[in-house]
């Protein structure tokens, strides 16, 4: 029996041992190892599942979506679940648009989360999914994202942009308002099985995103898509270099529509061409012309240098100075200040100009905004060429007085002629109204007041004659509504230098009703193809200024004007007499 009683004795401490041995290794690894094991497990079950934030949409001014977001999926990778790259590409490659190799390469990988493609369409990854399932293949999955969208295609894509290949804004709003729009990424562990399924009881920690901010623009859609046909048109016809038209409401700087030719579709930005690509209205510059002589005269009648009774001889046509001549194309005496500006006298204005002090006239070109930026939230806005006076040679001064020598944007020319529509305060031009839902709508103050009240409206009645049958631009004129505004035509600059003969960028810049404007508008064609004899701003710029003008009148509404304060004649039998 004492033999039997060790034999058990011996028995019990090696089950003791055991289970003592046991009970420190399950305290090993839950208690010691605990965060090393778990930290593995981590690692081959968890994986950190990136949550997109929706891009804010850009509206107009009235709600109208602009820029909106399409659901898509996206395919993402998890290297820990794939055992035959190769194999998983030779599935999946057909659905993703990618050759097998170029897919093998992505999926060989350790990352857990690897983006492989975005904006695959529903169809085609549920297919690419059981295609794999079928094939007993795992380590891609889908997650909802989004794709940029533009509803409207081609029109407003200058200053709409896009959004590239990394979600992220490359050009117009979507480029300066992109950190906005964006908004920030949330994200969640998420844990799978072992055929890649998550297992959603298992979720752990999860940030959600905070979506992007809306962006409502000052752009009216309903004027965009007018200025889009008008603008559209004149290219058609005239087959010119480029055409471009901006209106804006000359009292608070809001930019109504913006339209260039040619132009793109930033749903399909890859295949546009760089020249398609350009916001003309900021990036381009070019010797405006005639228009540059509300400049002169304003800054004249402002200081007291010229007045309602002031007379300038016009040489007949044919003034030298500085050993050149200044020629105008129909010869002239004695002008008054309004007759400068309605017959578009480069004698006349020259001779302003030699009545102003030097630095005198260079501060109120600086004053009216040219060779500044104006500050509109776009990129790619350049400030234009104004040469100092210390490098003026003997012509230069009267040069500037009518438009050349000097190069500006079409949006320094919308907002200097604005100033003469407003009573004289120069306003940068406001694009984006509000971002976010509920935001208040943001305010822009005056730059400066360039001229007094009384200089402004002086030359604004003085402009009022340029549409007139004596005037150059009679084409301009709006049926039932006073407009006042001031047509340009201007040689195009030679690389080479001097002008290309024959060439020419004409223009027409106005703004109506006149005692109370509300919509100021230029219009420019650059090099249209109609010869010399007919490429005039009054010819060509002016109808097209004045087709958006009358159709933009019945969308806002806008009552017309007294019968006996607009002229009864017909425009249609008048002459275009000057440039």
């Amino acid at each position: 029996m004492k033999g039997t009683g060790e034999r058990i004795g011996v028995v019990c401490a090696l089950l003791v041992l055991i289970f003592t041995a046991f009970a420190w290794r399950l305290i090993h690894l839950q208690i010691l190892k605990h965060d090393y094991y778990q930290e593995i497990a981590a690692e081959k079950h968890d994986t950190r599942q990136v949550i997109q934030a929706r891009r804010g949409r850009i509206l107009d001014r009235n709600g109208e979506e602009l820029a909106v977001n399409v659901p898509v999926q996206m395919v993402y990778a998890d290297g820990s679940h794939i055992q035959k790259p190769a194999a998983v590409a030779g599935v999946a490659a057909p659905f993703l648009e990618m050759t097998p190799e170029e897919l093998t390469e992505k999926l060989t990988t350790k990352s857990k989360y690897l983006v492989i493609r975005k904006g695959v369409s529903e169809e085609k990854a549920q297919d690419m999914i059981r295609a794999l399932e079928k094939a007993n293949l795992h380590g891609l999955y889908l997650q909802e994202g989004s794709v940029r969208s533009y509803p409207n295609g081609e029109m407003l894509c200058d200053v709409l942009g896009y959004v590239d290949h990394t979600g992220h804004g490359a050009d117009g709003i979507e480029k300066t308002c992109d950190d906005a729009l964006t908004g920030q990424e949330g994200f969640r562990w998420i844990e799978h099985d072992r055929k890649g399924r998550e297992i959603v009881v298992y979720r752990g920690q999860e940030q959600l995103p905070e979506n992007g901010s809306d962006i409502r623009l000052s752009i009216d859609m309903g004027l965009q898509a007018i200025a889009e046909r008008e603008v559209d048109a004149a290219y058609k016809t005239n087959h010119p270099a480029s055409a471009t038209a901006i209106l804006a409401d000359p009292n608070t700087g809001e930019i109504l529509a913006m339209a260039s030719r040619p132009n793109y579709d930033p749903n399909k930005f890859n295949q546009a061409k760089p020249e398609e690509m350009r916001n003309r209205a900021i990036s381009d510059i070019y010797e405006p012309g005639s228009v540059f002589k509300i400049v002169v005269t304003s800054a004249a009648y402002n200081e007291g240098i010229v007045n309602d009774k002031t007379q300038i001889f016009c040489e007949n046509g044919h003034f030298s100075y500085g050993g050149k001549i200044i020629k105008d194309h129909h010869g002239s005496g004695d002008l008054s200040i309004p007759e400068i500006l309605m017959k578009s006298s480069n004698i006349g204005a020259a001779k302003i100009s030699l009545r102003m002090k030097d630095q005198m006239f260079y501060d109120y070109v600086r004053k009216f905004g040219f060779g500044t930026r104006t500050g509109i939230p776009l990129p790619g806005e350049i400030p234009g060429q104004v040469i100092p006076p210390h490098r003026w040679d003997m012509l230069t001064k009267t040069r500037v007085a009518f438009g050349q020598s000097i190069s500006v944007t079409p949006i320094q020319m919308v907002m200097a002629m604005s100033a003469i529509a407003n009573g004289g305060k120069l306003l940068k031009p406001k694009l984006v109204m509000s971002k976010g839902e509920g935001s208040a709508e943001l305010t822009e103050a005056p730059v400066a007041q360039v001229v007094k009240t009384e200089s402004a409206n002086y030359i604004a009645n003085a402009l009022e004659k340029v549409v007139g049958n004596q005037g150059t631009a009679p084409l301009a004129r709006i049926e039932g509504y006073r407009v006042a505004g001031k047509t340009g035509t201007a040689q195009k600059i030679s690389p080479h230098g001097g002008y290309l003969e024959g060439r020419y960028i004409v223009s027409f810049a106005g703004f109506f009703p006149v005692n109370k404007p509300r919509i100021m508008g230029i219009v420019i064609v650059d090099d249209a193809k109609l010869g010399e004899t007919a490429n005039y701003g009054g010819s060509v710029a002016g109808p097209v200024f004045a087709k958006i003008g009358e159709k933009a009148a019945r969308h806002l509404d806008m009552d017309p004007e007294p019968t006996d304060s607009v002229s009864k004649q017909d425009s249609s039998t008048a002459a275009v007499s000057a440039r």
